[in-house]
């Protein structure tokens, strides 16, 4: 099929003709450059489909100029190097090949008139040139600057095998008849990165391509072609060349995704869509190269269809094509895709495959069903929170999902409330329990009607099942209740002070048991002032002693008393019940001085007493009160007075204008309100002092009105100052203690004080040389004699002597500072010749350990200090023995 060009051509238009030939297998372009008057036609002739099947078949395509030269100067392209084309426009293949064929011709103006050809120049070369600065002659034989051609682009193909450089195209000037002209290209792909893609020969004006394209990296270029002399001077405006890469299927389509998720619920019908998967072609997506189509190549499982699923071609949109989606049946569908380039032609175009998993999803397709259509349980009655029976439901739903979980509910048989039915959360089992105790006297047995159904609604057209009802049946079994009270707390009013053996109240108990033949007897539980009695037999309260409304056992009044009923069953039960007792006050108390101390001024009007009365009563047994002084002994009416002020409060003060120093007890009487009203006469200690002009007590006054003369405090006063002087002087003496220490402190430095260094140590026997000794010589005794019997001067040193013990000259205990080496000799013999030391405290005798050894000595420095240490060098310097 051939589709030719519609109209003429015009001056200076480039325009690219395709040509659809065998449905788009091969397709040859032409295009046609600066061509005055054109008219192409195009003459097809049959051939078959498909190139790979005949080698060299010739496939001409004729190309008529009418109304022009001819068709001179018109050159063919392929892009492929499987193909080529004669210069009659025959084309063939060279080589098996399933590409797709891009054919380009090209018109070049033929060689002007009066130039004759260059020997040696090859005739193919005049037709790769262009000429895009061309200068016309006119008339009058001025020259007349004609407006620069278009050029057209220059096509690459992709992964071209070379060899490199490969020639594109020559540029020309036609100043190089008169000049020498250099040529260049700038741009990117020339001078710019990625440098030297393209370069031009500066003289003959050819440029070459370096290296093969990869479009996917770049697609097009863009240059510019300049023409200057030999001095560098423009002789040409510069030109733009355009080359674009063309295109070659060398890139496979890639998904994004190797694996994809999906799911669609179970039974939806066909046409639902699915998921989407998507794979991405680097190559041109305008051409074929990068025109993805995608297929279903395989489904795992093939249940109940091999195709299940379809997939759009373009858009790679996978939908349901078959109903039957079960998932109980089937739970996921593996689906092979695959993508591939050359609009979906398997022959020559380039694969990938991705994975796609599609989950069946769940919908509450199957409504749940009981086991079995009936349960039973049993249940002691007043018992609550217990498990009677479990109901086992099957449901083939998504298991511990909203369309398997299971919700029960009662619909009848128990109006009360009795009962409800929980879910397991593993086991999806209904747990019918007891959430109201049940009572046997009451109901004996519950007959329940339980119904199943599941969290989520039951999905479109699907109907509950008649298994989804069970009947439950519940026995109630007797138990032996505690008796009970029917009022409790009961509460009873009596006045306090009642006599013992007065009685309450009859405080019964009721047995709920009334198929049960019991006895019930009481007992006290609580009775904090033992005040009541209870008889065993029918629960009679009587008082045990007085009750006393102003007890520590009463709280507002109120007694507080717990008794037990108990009745004789297997076993037996009991309960308790609450009696209190609300006491009415009598005025049984009899009011209270307050305060019981006060002072006052031993002359009248600087102060006054405030007194009150307090009554353990309430009202109207208590106030207002009466104070009054008593009339015998006389002189307190005769010293004191009371004025009253209000019911509850009144001021004592002195009657006289003085009254000596000291402490009075005023009695006065106290009457309260109530009826009969009781008094009660109370001391107050009065303390009378000498006060100062605000009315205060001076300190000398208050001492004087406690009972102390002038006497008493000038001994207390004596009395401390002793003791301050016994302090002081005890102060005193540790100070002078302390300072008696330090003068007794050596005036050489510590380090160096030699009785530091004279340790007390264990004795620690002899060293490594030291080895071979008998134990027995550090044994006790056992008898005296041979110790008794040594001559004199023979003695060890390490035992303590017996009998009469020498005396030995006395230690010197200070040390006189200036002579520190005297005071060390004569404390060194008075050691070596005392022998009632300890061995403790001794130079002590140790067998010979051997010379030579490696510790080395820190004394050695008292060799240096004169023959006065020579004893302690000799001894600690560690020096060898004679």
């Amino acid at each position: 099929m051939c589709v030719p060009p519609r109209g003429s051509l015009k001056w200076q238009e480039r325009v690219l003709f395709p040509v659809l030939l065998a449905a788009g297998s091969i397709s040859i372009r032409f295009t046609s450059v600066k061509i005055k008057c054109l008219k192409l036609v195009f003459d097809c002739f049959p051939y078959h489909a498909n190139l790979t099947h005949f080698s060299h078949l010739l496939l001409s395509v004729l190309v008529k100029f009418n109304n022009c030269a001819g068709n001179k100067g018109v050159r063919y392209e392929t892009n492929s190097l499987d193909f080529k084309v004669r210069a009659d426009g025959t084309l063939y293949a060279v080589l098996r090949s399933e590409k797709k064929l891009t054919v380009s011709a090209f018109f070049f103006p033929t060689q002007p008139k009066g130039r004759k050809a260059v020997p040696g120049e090859p005739v193919q070369q005049q037709s790769d040139t262009l000429l895009p600065w061309r200068q016309h002659q006119s008339n009058n034989g001025l020259r007349r600057q004609k407006r620069d051609w278009v050029i057209p682009p220059i096509n690459v193909p992709e992964n071209s095998r070379g060899p490199f450089p490969q020639q594109l195209v020559r540029i020309r000037s036609d100043k190089d008849k008169e000049i020498h002209i250099r040529y260049s290209i700038t741009g990117v792909g020339a001078d710019q990165p990625p440098m030297e893609v393209f370069n031009i020969d500066p003289v003959s004006g050819r440029m070459y391509v370096t290296r093969p394209m990869d479009r996917e990296e770049r697609a097009s270029y863009h240059l510019r072609a300049h023409a200057v002399d030999m001095n560098g001077n423009k002789v040409e405006n510069p030109i733009d060349l355009y080359i674009y890469v063309i295109d070659m299927n060398d890139n496979r389509p890639e998904f994004i995704n190797q694996v994809y998720n999906g799911s669609v619920d179970e039974g939806s019908k066909p046409g639902t869509y699915v998921m989407t998967v998507t794979a991405n072609d680097a190559d041109d997506g305008t051409t074929a190269n990068g025109m993805v189509r995608y297929r279903i190549v395989t489904q795992t499982p093939q249940s109940p269809s091999q195709n299940m699923f379809t997939i759009n071609s373009e858009t790679g949109d996978i939908v349901t094509v078959a109903a039957g989606l079960d998932r109980e049946k089937v739970q996921q569908y593996i689906v092979i895709v695959q993508a591939t380039d050359m609009e979906g032609n398997l022959n020559y175009g380039l694969s990938n495959t991705a994975t796609a998993i599609i989950t069946v999803t769940d919908v509450n397709d199957n409504p749940p069903e009981f086991t079995t259509s009936t349960y039973s349980g049993e249940v002691p009655e007043n018992r609550v929170e217990v498990v009677v029976a479990n109901l086992t439901v099957l449901d083939r739903d998504q298991p511990h999902s909203p369309n398997w979980n299971a919700i029960y509910r009662i619909i009848s048989g128990d109006p009360s409330g009795h009962f409800t039915v929980r879910t397991d959360p593993v086991t999806n089992e209904g747990m019918v329990t007891v959430v109201k105790a049940v009572d046997y006297e009451m109901n004996r047995a519950f007959m329940l009607t339980v119904m199943v159904s599941n969290q989520a609604p039951l999905a479109s057209g699907i109907q509950m099942s008649f298994q989804s009802t069970a009947g439950v049946t519940i026995s109630v079994t007797d138990v032996n209740e505690a008796p009970y009270f029917p009022t409790n707390h009961k509460l009873i009013r009596l006045e306090e002070g009642v006599p013992p053996g007065t009685v309450l109240t009859t405080f019964s108990a009721v047995d709920p048991d009334r198929f049960m033949q019991q006895a019930v007897r009481y007992s006290k539980l609580s009775d904090p002032a033992n005040w009541l009695n209870i008889n065993a037999t029918n629960g009679q309260i009587t008082t045990a002693a007085v009750l006393d409304r102003e007890s520590d056992y009463i709280k507002n009044n109120v007694y507080e008393a717990t008794f037990l009923a108990a009745d004789n069953g297997i076993p037996p039960a009991s309960g308790t019940g609450t009696l209190q007792i609300y006491l009415i006050d009598i005025n049984d108390n009899a009011p209270e001085l307050l305060p019981r101390e006060a002072q006052i001024c031993e002359k009248p009007h600087l102060n006054v007493i405030n007194i009150t009365a307090a009554d353990a009563d309430i009202d109207p047994n208590v106030g207002p009160f009466v104070f009054e002084l008593p009339a015998v002994p006389s002189a307190v009416r005769k010293n004191w007075t009371i004025t009253r002020l209000n019911g509850d409060y009144a001021q004592l003060s002195l009657r006289i204008m003085y009254l000596e120093a000291g402490v009075y007890d005023v009695p006065i009487i106290v009457t309260d309100s109530g009826n009969p009203p009781l008094f009660n006469t109370s001391v107050i200690k009065v303390k009378v002092c000498p006060c100062d002009e605000n009315g205060d007590c001076t300190t000398i006054g208050a001492v004087a009105a406690a009972g102390l003369g002038t006497g008493a405090i000038i001994a207390i006063l004596i009395c401390i100052i002793i003791l301050l002087t016994m302090v002081l002087l005890f102060v005193v003496w540790m100070k002078r203690r302390e300072k008696e220490r330090h003068t007794k402190q050596l005036l050489i430095d510590p380090e160096d004080d030699v009785r530091d260094n004279i340790l007390k140590y264990d004795e620690e026997g002899g060293g490594e040389e030291d080895q071979d000794y008998d134990l027995s010589q550090l044994q006790q005794p056992e008898t005296m004699d041979h110790v008794l019997n040594k001559t004199p001067g023979v003695r060890r040193v390490d035992e303590r002597p017996i009998g009469a013990e020498p005396q030995y000259p006395i230690r010197p205990v200070i040390p006189h500072p200036g002579d520190i080496g005297d005071f060390i000799n004569e404390g060194l013999r008075a050691a070596d010749n005392d022998p009632t030391a300890p061995p403790y405290d001794s130079l002590l005798v140790f067998d010979y350990e051997g010379s030579g050894s490696t510790a080395g000595s820190d004394y050695d420095y008292l060799n240096d200090w004169g023959p006065r240490f020579k004893k302690l060098a000799d001894m600690y310097g560690g020096g060898e023995e004679d």
